[in-house]
C-alpha cells in the first residue's frame, strides 16, 4: 500500500496539467528503508511526447546523486498519461527500472476527473495496489 500526502498528490496533478498534452514526470523520494514518499521532485520530460516520457539524463543522475548524498530513496516515480487511463503502457513496464518504488500514474485525459493510481512493478509484472491519500501532521 502506498501511504502519500494529500499536498504531493496535488502537486503531482498540478504538474501534470501545467505539462499537458506531454507527459509529465518525477520522483518523489523519501528517507532510505521509509517507504515514506515526503520530497517531491518534478523532472523534465526530455521526450517532450504525448505518449512517452524519460527523464532528462544529467537532471536524473544529479536527482540520484542528491538522493544518495541526502540518505533518500526514490519511493515513487510518477508521470502522466494524457489521452489513456492510468495505467502502465508496455512501454512503462519494460522501463520499470526501481523494483522498490511504486509507479503512480495519473490520468489527464479528463480534466473533471482525478485518476491517481499506484503499481508495483518487478520483472515485468504490474501489481496495482490500494493508496491511502493522507493529510498532513504536524506536530505541536
Amino acid at each position: 500500500m502506498l501511504t502519500i500526502d494529500r499536498a504531493i498528490v496535488d502537486a503531482i496533478f498540478a504538474h501534470a496539467r501545467r505539462d499537458h498534452p506531454d507527459e509529465a514526470c518525477g520522483v518523489i523520494a523519501g528517507p532510505a528503508g521509509s517507504d515514506a514518499p515526503t520530497r517531491f521532485i518534478p523532472m523534465d520530460n526530455s521526450a517532450r511526447s504525448q505518449t512517452f516520457y524519460q527523464f532528462d539524463s544529467m537532471e536524473h543522475l544529479r536527482v540520484w546523486r542528491e538522493m544518495d548524498d541526502n540518505d533518500e530513496e526514490p519511493v515513487v516515480i510518477y508521470h502522466s498519461h494524457t489521452a489513456t487511463e492510468a495505467f502502465p503502457s508496455r512501454t512503462d513496464i519494460n522501463l520499470a527500472g526501481e523494483p522498490g518504488a511504486h509507479y503512480v500514474l495519473v490520468s489527464t485525459r479528463d480534466p473533471g476527473v482525478d485518476e491517481f493510481r499506484s503499481f508495483r512493478i518487478v520483472d515485468g509484472v504490474v501489481t496495482e495496489e490500494k493508496v491511502d491519500i493522507v493529510d498532513a501532521k504536524v506536530d505541536a
